[in-house]
């Protein structure tokens, strides 16, 4: 059997590299999200209108409850609507 050592590759095997999420409020310093901005939501919302989640958009904890919050004050007043085919 051929060791570890003898082990040769043509292209060298190279890892995947994760880019490094971040929360885009602490990043550019937003306090406030506003749910009267329906535009700015959509980016936290898929085609069916349901919000994505934080491992997907790398928001932190906090800021995801304050986005969770403004997407369904933005329905209620429907400024945004609860659901959707294909809203994008």
């Amino acid at each position: 059997m051929a060791s570890a050592s003898e082990i040769r590759y043509l292209n060298p095997p190279t890892a995947e590299v994760k880019k490094k999420k971040y929360c885009r409020f602490k990043k550019s310093g937003i306090k406030y999200i506003d749910y009267k901005d329906p535009n700015f939501l959509l980016k936290f919302v898929n085609e069916q209108g349901k919000l994505l989640p934080r491992r997907l958009t790398g928001t932190s904890l906090k800021y995801q409850r304050k986005v969770a919050q403004a997407v369904k004050r933005s329905r209620h007043l429907a400024l945004m609507p609860y659901v959707a085919d294909l809203m994008k």
